[in-house]
């Protein structure tokens, strides 16, 4: 049972922060919650933090009370990584969302962590720049440093866990305390930077970070393919990146997602297992590359191979798969969605696809697929009724089988959505008590009141 907040604390953040600190329920309420489907009570308040001063105040505060301190970006995650386990401060950084720097010749930039990749790539673009982690929320950037994101582009470009140079993290105690450098590599000591990337709050607030980003490629092309089966489409993913082919993008939406984004965008697809792709480069290279998939894609019955070369096609396209997952939920009003990931090497990523597919058929459960083929990671998400138990008692036994199936075959339980309350004991099978024990041992190292998003990623 989470202790009352002490009434000291609470007034030395309401003078320093004024009405940026929020007891009002309906504030907590909308900070006491992501889209997973769990359900936790709220956090005690919720503060508005406007600079790397501002979070080491809360922090120092917190470690003196020993508080529990929730970071908040845009509460787009999906494992219930900004639940209040035991109450506390959600720390909201949305409104640090200042580009520092941006620097052009190098390739990089640094940003604050509210800053969302949206509103990076618009100001990048004038540059002749963008940033390629896609994970399809317009999540905050802090955020996707912290459950190390990835997304439709992580096929060529990596996830946040390759591109992310440098941070300035707050550690539970409130010091600050910058990691990485702008420079492209280094062997200088411990990687404090990848410790801090994915572990989902657990360890300090992430204020800062500082990206790689990429020119604009000179030619993009998006195709869309469908086929007679999931299976035959992800035969031909597995193709194509076997062959070597420098897809930028590929995405599966199965026959159920693809009705789902027809109804809701107006599209007209046809109502199949469909692969959605992009390619980048020269004009020569992307026609080249286009031509190679078309071929492989034909090898295994793909039809109505469709091309989309203009922004405004392609964004209708690409809109429509990140909407997949409010258009899946309009068609069952008033359901909720269990959804899961998991990654797995990409010779056996059909295997794991059509017996997870054969199992949700037999449960006759509604439920849809989506997923970056191209490395591996698949999304699965089950339509519930939160009114009946059995629903959703049913959707996670299918979803811990096809997590156990992804352990099995030497994957992981989570390709980017992260551990969060959802998935720990997942996390044990995969890595083991020791990893895990030397996990907890660094959190204690770093967090030794334990105030960081407490409850997440493994129990204490």
């Amino acid at each position: 049972m989470k202790a009352a907040l002490p009434e000291v604390l609470l007034l030395a953040l309401q003078q320093r922060f004024g009405p940026r600190c929020n007891t009002s329920l309906a504030m907590r309420e909308q900070h006491g919650r992501d889209e997973s489907p769990i359900d936790m009570p709220p956090p005690d308040v919720v503060v508005f933090a406007e600079s790397v001063e501002e979070i080491a105040f809360v922090l120092g505060l917190a470690h003196a009370h020993a508080v529990a301190v929730i970071p908040y970006g845009t509460g787009t995650s999906l494992e219930g990584h900004v639940l209040a386990v035991q109450g506390g401060i959600s720390l909201d950084v949305s409104r640090m969302n200042k580009i520092l720097a941006v620097h052009a010749e190098d390739l990089t930039v640094t940003v604050q962590a509210g800053v969302t990749r949206k509103q990076l790539n618009e100001e990048l673009r004038h540059a002749g720049l963008f940033f390629p982690i896609d994970p399809g929320a317009d999540a905050s950037l802090g955020g996707m440093a912290a459950t190390r994101a990835s997304g439709t582009n992580a096929v060529r470009y990596g996830t946040m866990r390759e591109n992310v140079l440098g941070l300035t993290v707050v550690s539970g105690q409130g010091q600050v305390l910058p990691t990485g450098t702008r420079a492209r590599k280094s062997s200088a000591g411990y990687d404090l930077t990848r410790l801090f990337v994915g572990s989902e709050g657990t360890l300090g607030v992430i204020a800062e970070v500082t990206l790689r980003v990429y020119p604009l490629p000179e030619a993009v092309s998006a195709a869309v393919c469908f086929f007679a089966s999931v299976d035959a489409a992800v035969q031909t993913a597995i193709q194509i990146i076997q062959l070597g082919v420098p897809i930028a993008r590929c995405e599966l939406l199965d026959a159920n997602a693809v009705r789902a984004v027809n109804a809701h965008d107006k599209l007209g697809l046809r109502e199949a297992p469909m692969l959605l792709m992009e390619f980048h480069g020269s004009p020569a290279s992307v026609a080249e590359q286009a031509q190679t998939v078309q071929a492989i894609a034909g090898e295994f019955g793909g039809k109505d191979f469709e091309w989309a070369t203009t922004p405004e096609a392609r964004t209708k396209l690409w809109t429509a798969r990140h909407h997949a997952y409010l258009s899946a939920l309009q068609t069952r009003p008033g359901c909720r969605c269990v959804t899961t990931d998991s990654c797995v090497p990409i010779s056996r990523l059909a295997e794991i696809i059509n017996a997870s597919v054969e199992d949700v058929e037999a449960a006759g459960l509604p439920y849809y697929i989506v997923g970056h083929v191209g490395d591996g990671n698949f999304h699965m998400a089950y339509l519930i009724d939160p009114a009946i138990a059995q629903e959703r008692e049913t959707a996670e036994r299918l979803s811990h089988q096809m997590v156990r199936r992804a352990i099995q075959l030497n994957g992981t339980c989570s390709g980017e959505h992260g551990i969060g309350l959802h998935k720990q004991g997942f996390l044990l099978e995969e890595a083991g008590e020791l990893a895990v024990d030397m996990m907890r041992n660094i959190k204690k190292a770093l967090d030794p009141r334990g105030i960081m998003n407490p409850g997440k990623i493994f129990r204490a």
